[in-house]
């Protein structure tokens, strides 16, 4: 059986998921952003950061997103910028496809992570992830562009933001050129934790 389609992201309250530029994709903004995050037990686990951290809901979600995910899809401006952030041992531990116009090998890091690039389109990169996912689920990562340009194909099942207590001002907005009167939402949740607000939909074309 193939499985599901997804995103999970961290949202400013005003609406955003990153800073404008990538340079920024660990400073203060995105740190605040994904404070939710850092504390976690799993998060610790996933990072090597050692031992402790804290469990609850926060911690159940991280680890059931990631238990979920058996291939990533993301767009070209997220890998750049991730790509001399990231630890040697990346966080994903999956295949990942990378819809981009530059060809290049397959980049292989520790802990079996691969980047996979894709010259061909996001149906092509999803094709590929979901034959690499097995049954396990596949998560659209990101940039924005990717998400959005998934959402107006009908190519995502469902999607979880984590809603963080702070404001941008300016960046990158998870639904700008999202087609509204094409893409409709249930909401299937809505769970506060004292650092953010869990928010879950399933999506369907009108």
């Amino acid at each position: 059986m193939t499985g599901k389609v997804f995103f999970s992201v961290s949202m400013s309250l005003d609406g955003f998921i990153a800073p404008d530029s990538p340079g920024e994709l660990m400073g203060q903004q995105w740190m605040e952003l994904q404070q939710w995050v850092f504390p976690l037990r799993f998060t610790r686990e996933n990072l090597k950061l050692g031992e402790g951290g804290e469990e609850g809901r926060d911690n159940d979600i991280a680890r059931k997103t990631f238990e979920r995910t058996g291939a990533s899809v993301m767009g070209k401006r997220m890998f750049e910028a991730g790509e001399h952030a990231w630890p040697e041992d990346a966080p994903f531990h999956t295949p990942v496809f990378v819809v981009t116009h530059e060809k290049r090998d397959p980049w292989e890091r520790l802990g079996g992570t691969v980047f996979h690039f894709v010259n061909d389109g996001i149906e092509s990169a999803l094709e590929q992830a979901r034959e690499a996912a097995g049954n396990r689920d596949v998560r659209v990562a990101g940039g924005g562009e990717t998400i959005v340009e998934c959402l107006n194909a009908g190519l995502i099942d469902e999607f979880h933001i984590a809603l963080s207590p702070v404001l941008f001002g300016s960046g990158v907005r998870l639904f700008d050129g999202v087609d509204a009167g094409r893409v409709a939402l249930d909401q299937v949740r809505a769970e506060p934790s004292p650092r953010t607000t869990h928010l879950s939909y399933t999506v369907h074309l009108r």
